[in-house]
């Protein structure tokens, strides 16, 4: 029974309307998108523009130019092994493959510059150069040089190369993961579209208020209240 038919109905409309905004939001309206998609894209293509590391891991990579290094590795099976023995000679190394089994030689520097420069192909989605390098799909590449550099990070600790295998985890971390992660999504900076992202989060804290006290007017025209 209502007990406060202004409050009742004060709540009915702002949950109707509150309702009405809902299916705006999931509905396909910004440029073929749905609300959330199109915040979840526009979200990812800004931290996606602030997070280019490629340029400080070339500079520490370049500390390291002329370290020779002796790596083995063992990967999954052997035609992960010829893929990556591929990418380590592309950078330079000497390589000795047998089934599984990579014996890598090569200047530590080099190999970390040719993963470089694919993880920054990759992080400005020019996968398809990458994938011609190769010859397999560019995703395929970057995750490649990442079992790689996990494995290398492992040898290099076994060899007591600390700062090395630091080095690699770092390129691995910030370089791989990051541009494997953003691949195809545009960067943008976060001042071009700063109306938006402040809209959207003035929007978010409005419209869970909004919802809030829909319920709590018609709890109270009904005549429901909380008491101690």
């Amino acid at each position: 029974m209502i007990t406060d038919k202004r409050l009742f109905f004060t709540g009915a409309g702002l949950l109707v309307s509150f309702t009405l905004v809902f299916i705006l939001i999931f509905s396909p309206v910004f440029n073929g998108q749905n609300g959330l998609e199109y915040l979840d894209d526009l979200y990812n293509s800004i931290s996606k523009g602030s997070a280019y590391y490629v340029p400080k891991l070339k500079e520490d990579a370049a500390k390291v130019r002329g370290k020779a290094v002796s790596l083995n590795l063992t990967l999954e099976n052997p035609v992960l092994a010829g893929q990556v023995e591929a990418m380590f000679v592309k950078s330079g190394a000497a390589v000795t493959r047998s089934e599984s089994d990579l014996i890598v030689k090569g200047d530590l520097g080099a190999i970390l510059d040719n993963c470089l420069a694919d993880t920054d192909a990759m992080y400005r989605n020019q996968g398809q150069s990458v994938a011609e390098k190769y010859g397999i799909h560019e995703k395929r590449v970057l995750y490649n040089w990442w079992t790689a550099a996990k494995l290398m990070d492992k040898d290099l600790k076994r060899q007591k190369l600390f700062q090395e295998a630091k080095l690699v985890t770092t390129v691995k971390k910030k370089g791989l993961e990051t541009s494997y992660n953003y691949y195809t999504i545009e960067p943008r900076k976060i001042s071009d579209k700063w109306g938006i992202v402040m809209f959207s989060l003035i929007f978010y804290v409005i419209y869970t208020l909004w919802y809030g006290f829909a319920i709590m007017y018609l709890f109270e025209g009904w005549g429901l209240q909380l008491e101690h």
